[in-house]
């Protein structure tokens, strides 16, 4: 991998929240997100020099996470507390699409997409461990990640892929011909068919990501993949999964007791289908932390964090 660009941050944003964990922008160049206590935030005016304006489109009852925008008045939602949802931006309507799956209760609902053919896939972090344990399962391994999809129509989803260490964003090939799945506990991205020979199969698409990929999003089918690394390759995790189930289990223990503090090291990339990495920026010591999301609005990357009380602005690479 080619050594990383510099990201170039040109202004933070707060929004009055904490834990803009997921970031898209709509076709006016306004940012949507979720904060911790539950509100889906608009925010508008980020090419201006003044205040962006911030406005309270619907309060989920929960923990939003991943978001995928259907069109500029419906939204869909994963909620780590109460599942898929789909949320109307004009009156701030919640409906719930899925909570539960083969009579097991969605624990942890990560990221969802919608696909052309009016079927909905959203992915499960763990089955193991709520969010506010999320450390534990990336200390255990556990493996209990999960690529669901919901038919049109359907009120229980099926389970495409099961096994993933915990799984996260989840983009579409251009041609929707697969899915691209972020397993943040093993630091790469897996392509899963769903057309042609190979449909119900998964493969790695890119391994030995230089960090933990959290979100995935693309703004146009012809335009890059954005992946967010939410942190750095860390060496002893790497070495601690090599290790029996048993200590990986005693590690989870103490990881969710301990005080936790994200690194300054943040970064994102950008690739094709192909699974070529056509951008790579990254900073060090940066005063913006844990990047869990990444999306391009009005001419700037705009960087979410489940950790921070606002967004980032930086500077996009330029085109090769």
């Amino acid at each position: 991998m080619n050594r990383p660009r510099t990201l170039v941050p040109h202004r933070y944003v707060a929004i009055g929240g904490r834990g803009p964990e997921d970031v898209v922008a709509d076709s006016h160049g306004r940012v949507l997100t979720g904060v911790e206590d539950g509100r889906i935030l608009r925010l508008d005016g980020l090419a201006d020099p003044g205040p962006v304006r911030v406005r309270v489109l619907a309060e989920t009852g929960g923990r939003p996470l991943g978001l995928d925008l259907l069109t500029d008045e419906t939204l869909l939602v994963c909620d780590a507390e109460r599942g898929l949802l789909r949320v109307d931006l004009t009156d701030g309507t919640v409906r719930i699409l899925a909570d539960s799956v083969a009579g097991e209760r969605l624990r942890f609902a990560s990221n969802a997409v919608a696909l052309s053919d009016g079927s909905v896939c959203f992915t499960v972090s763990s089955r193991r461990y709520p969010l506010q344990h999320w450390i534990g399962d990336l200390a255990e391994h556990t493996g209990t990640g999960r690529l669901l999809r919901l038919a049109p129509g359907a009120d229980n989803p099926e389970v495409l892929l099961d096994g993933l260490q915990f799984a996260n964003g989840l983009a579409p090939s251009a041609d929707e011909s697969f899915l691209v799945v972020a397993e943040t506990g093993a630091c790469r991205l897996t392509r899963y068919w769903l057309t042609g020979p190979s449909a119900g199969r998964a493969e790695p698409f890119v391994e030995h990501l230089p960090g933990m990929p959290d979100n995935l999003w693309r703004g146009t089918p012809g335009g890059p993949l954005w992946v967010a690394l939410a942190g750095p390759r860390v060496p002893p995790l790497d070495l601690l999964h090599r290790t029996t189930p048993a200590v990986r289990r005693a590690a989870a223990r103490v990881a969710v007791r301990a005080p936790f503090r994200p690194t300054g090291t943040i970064g994102v990339l950008a690739v094709d289908d192909t699974g070529a990495i056509r951008h790579h920026l990254a900073r060090r010591h940066s005063r913006f932390r844990m990047v869990t999301s990444v999306c391009e609005a009005a001419g700037h990357l705009v960087l979410g964090s489940l950790w921070e009380r606002g967004i980032a602005l930086c500077e996009p690479p330029a085109a090769k």
